[in-house]
């Protein structure tokens, strides 16, 4: 029987995005695609679906990351995973925004596709697109019998990793893809096309975790056409910031040197409380999480309408620009010379990194559904906050009555604490000293 996405509202709570970003940061666009939700859950995903979107539309740049300073560019695949009326079909908002810009430069890739033709036009269009598909039930048609080697393609899309094909007819090859996606569908669908933790596609695709049914919206039955414009009206902005950005050609973006610091110490501490919590298997998950994060913000800079900047004119140390064109709304990225680096403005940065701290919890729901009881018809989905508020009230050395104390304090069941006990204890966490007796390790 298929797994039902159920949160209760405190989960879902635990959750969401849009309720935790300060939207007077947010660039003019995106605060116009949140106005057309109704609900916190929409909010959240049409903030996904409208980033996802629009980084098909953010050509030619890149940052580099790594030690070996691979380039990444703004690409985000995304999968809104919910049940059936719980909201998801306004992430469909975002495929009108992209629409726009596909009338003009051909970007959309069809997800009901077999991977044959699904690479052929990728390969048409030189590497570049935008999939976008609603229909879950597709999806799983199409993949049944390819989701494996669908799943390798679009991890290699993610890490822009040449995609091959050897036929009859000849050997061809995509060098260098750049594929944005957005799917929605159930926990069945998803898991067709991650069937593991292990699978090096789960840490690459970002899974926005929705509650069950909303409630029914009038809005459906009295509208008179409303707020349908708002994403054609983003969709010409996008179609502007295309064309600049193409004129400009490849152009690097980067985080300041104070923004890199605060997110490697970021990721650090995320790194150390979730793998101890869930295990090795999450590891890459939080790693990966910071090119999604410059991902995002990348994509924020560019909705932004930012000017270029040159070195020059930011602080290395702080991270302050001291040029005048910061006030700038007007997109000037075809401006300068080609050495220009272009600079994360901070509430981007800080955007980007609010909405990775709760795609880390939103992964790891989906992380403990695909590692659950496959048996169990509503998985649990306890929020992960939940689970490090505990550790962290716990004292260094504690007792099986303390654990017990403080779950009952938390309206936590003892059965639950007692596996989450045994977690960090598997995990390195926590040391067994005596019986009923245990130890954090520092």
């Amino acid at each position: 029987m298929e797994k039902n996405v159920s949160l209760n509202p405190e989960e879902q709570e635990d959750l969401r995005i849009v309720e935790h970003l300060d939207m007077q940061k947010l660039p003019e666009s995106v605060q116009h695609m949140i106005s057309l939700a109704s609900s916190p859950e929409e909010q959240d995903i049409i903030l996904m679906a409208t980033l996802a979107a629009a980084s098909a539309c953010v050509p030619n740049q890149y940052f580099r990351y790594g030690p070996t300073g691979k380039k990444y560019y703004a690409n985000l695949q995304c999968f809104i995973l919910a049940a059936a009326a719980s909201g998801k079909g306004i992430a469909n908002q975002a495929l009108e925004m992209v629409r726009v810009v596909d009338a003009q430069y051909p970007m959309l890739i069809a997800g009901d596709s077999t991977l044959a033709a699904w690479y052929k036009a990728l390969e048409a269009q030189g590497g570049r697109g935008y999939m976008h598909e609603s229909e879950g039930s597709v999806i799983t048609d199409i993949w049944k019998s390819g989701a494996a080697n669908y799943n390798t393609a679009l991890r290699k899309a993610a890490e822009h990793e040449a995609i091959s094909r050897n036929r009859v007819k000849g050997a061809s090859e995509i060098r260098n893809p750049r594929l944005s996606m957005l799917l929605t569908g159930t926990f069945g669908q998803y898991k067709a096309l991650v069937p593991s933790v292990e699978n090096g596609y789960f840490s690459r695709l970002l899974t926005v975790v929705i509650k069950g049914t909303n409630g029914f919206d009038k809005r459906y039955v009295s509208s008179k056409g409303g707020q349908s414009f708002v994403p054609k009206q983003v969709g010409q902005r996008l179609l502007r910031m295309y064309e600049n950005l193409m004129d400009a050609g490849e152009r690097e973006w980067s985080l300041t040197e104070r923004q890199k610091e605060r997110l490697g110490e970021h990721l650090e501490t995320e790194y150390g409380t979730l793998v101890g919590l869930l295990g090795e298997n999450f590891h890459s998950a939080v790693i990966r999480m910071a090119v999604q994060i410059e991902r995002m913000a990348m994509v924020l800079t560019a909705m932004r309408g930012m000017s270029a900047y040159n070195a020059d004119e930011i602080d290395g140390e702080s991270g302050e620009c001291h040029s005048p064109e910061m006030e700038e709304k007007e997109p000037a990225f075809n401006a300068g010379s080609m050495d220009k680096v272009i600079y994360c403005a901070d509430e981007d940065y800080e955007t980007a990194e609010m909405i990775g701290n709760k795609m880390l919890l939103h992964m790891a729901a989906a992380y403990r559904m695909i590692d659950g009881d496959t048996q169990e018809v509503v998985p649990e989905i306890k929020p992960l906050d939940q689970r490090k508020v505990l550790f962290e009230q716990l004292k260094g050395e504690y007792s099986h009555g303390d654990l017990a104390e403080e779950a009952k304090r938390q309206g936590i069941s003892k059965r639950t604490v007692e596996r989450w006990n045994l977690n960090w204890i598997e995990n390195g966490l926590v040391e067994k000293t005596n019986h009923g007796q245990y130890r954090k390790v520092a």
